[in-house]
Order: structure tokens, then sequence, then C-alpha cells
């Protein structure tokens, strides 16, 4: 997967989640719109995952860069 995008996988990995809430969390009014959907599911551009995070769940931080 590119680096700018995240699937539901890096979302629930990237706030330390099942993925099944990361699921409940994804389908929530305020989560950012998938950027794109994929015959593997929807993609959310990681700046906007970001931004979300930063809004909503602060104590998360910065994402670990690889």
């Amino acid at each position: 997967m590119p680096r700018h995008l995240y699937g539901a996988g890096e979302i629930a990995a990237r706030l330390g989640v099942s993925r099944q809430r990361a699921r409940q969390i994804i389908d929530r009014p305020d989560f950012p719109e998938p950027y794109d959907r994929l015959g593997m599911g929807a993609v959310w551009l990681k700046r906007d995952v970001e931004a979300w995070i930063a809004e909503h769940r602060p104590h998360l931080g910065e994402p670990d860069e690889e």
C-alpha cells in the first residue's frame, strides 16, 4: 500500500484498536470520507486520517515513520 494511503487495517493499527472497533470508528459521521474504494475495500488519504486523529485522539501523537 502506498505510504500516503491507509486501509482499515492501517487505521486499526494506528489507533491501537481491533479491526472491528476501527470499522465502528470509520462509520462515524465525523470520520473522513474514503479517498477511493478498491477491490480490497476503502482507502483514505493518510493526511485526512491523521488530521482526524489530531482532533479526536490527540493523545496518540504523530505516527511513527518507517
